[in-house]
């Protein structure tokens, strides 16, 4: 992103100025319930409802701050979440495999990794180095981009509790061609106590400028739903995929007893690899359109009868 498109970012969402203070840990002494109140005030100009939550974005704060179990930091964690899967999968063959793991990133081993290659942090989302050449790589570059991503606790941007006690590591995996491109797909199965409330397909390079990737929302049955939240849908309608209920089961059975969750999944040569699972889409700040679907989801998720407070 250009620096005439942050200012025009900044100067048009005022949250931006906390967040950013955030990113440099202006608030981490903050306490939870009023840096997402500060948050919310900032991004909605209105007072957030804990008390009775009702929309989809008010029910995900609260959950941010009132229901949090010791398993949620292993399955945002990058490393061990695979594990997680493996087992409650069964061991199956959706899996990433990891080349490497390193504490630090003086530790990086070019001469473990293949010709081409992704590193990415354990405990955050979107911090990653792709290599296409190892010849070509700039190693030096590579490690002083993952230190500042291990020095922050992606926690305090967002109060995303789950990753708040994730070990700040460095992995590395076998870089997938398919994806990272301008027609690659990702599948975001969003399940709501534990069933698919609806399906993100998303075309385009990941956490890439809103003009440069679509996002189309279905529900099980494929019926396209009229809304979206910062990337518009194609102006193709994306075609269902053959593992469509494949899908649906995998995602559901990492959803089991979990009042929300996101499971990212690709399709590599046809079968499901694992991408990451996401408890608060977009932190839980945002803003639909049309803006009643809000409300229309947030009436689909049931909040558990009980605060579980870690």
């Amino acid at each position: 992103m250009s620096i005439i498109k942050k200012i025009k970012k900044v100067i048009n969402e005022p949250e931006q100025i906390i967040l950013m203070g955030a990113k440099y840990g202006l608030y981490n002494k903050m306490n939870d319930e009023e840096y997402i109140k500060k948050l919310w005030r900032a991004y909605y100009k209105a007072e957030i409802n804990l008390e009775t939550p009702t929309t989809l974005c008010e029910k995900l704060q609260w959950l941010k701050l009132y229901y949090r179990k010791p398993i949620f930091t292993t399955m945002v964690d990058k490393y061990e979440a695979k594990k997680y899967v493996e087992e409650k999968m069964g061991n199956d063959d959706s899996i990433i495999p990891t080349l490497a793991v390193w504490d630090n990133v003086e530790d990086i081993d070019m001469n473990e990794l293949p010709e081409k290659f992704i590193l990415k942090a354990t405990h955050n989302s979107g911090g990653l180095v792709i290599c296409q050449n190892k010849d070509d790589f700039d190693l030096k570059k590579a490690q002083k981009k993952l230190s500042k991503i291990l020095s922050r606790n992606f926690f305090y941007i967002g109060r995303e509790w789950p990753y708040k006690n994730v070990k700040p590591r460095i992995i590395a995996e076998p870089l997938i061609e398919e994806l990272g491109k301008k027609d690659s797909i990702e599948y975001k199965i969003t399940c709501f106590n534990g069933k698919v409330a609806f399906i993100t397909i998303c075309t385009g390079i990941a956490h890439s400028d809103y003009e440069l990737r679509k996002n189309d929302h279905f529900d099980k049955d494929f019926n396209k739903l009229d809304w979206y939240v910062n990337y518009k849908p194609a102006e193709v309608t994306p075609k269902k995929p053959a593992q469509w209920e494949e899908m649906i089961y995998y995602a559901e059975k990492l959803a089991e007893d979990i009042p929300y969750l996101r499971v990212d999944v690709y399709l590599i040569d046809g079968k499901i690899k694992f991408g990451e699972m996401t408890f608060y889409t977009w932190g839980g700040f945002m803003k639909f359109q049309p803006k009643e679907w809000d409300k229309k989801l947030g009436e689909m998720l049931i909040l558990p009868s009980e605060k579980v407070l870690g």
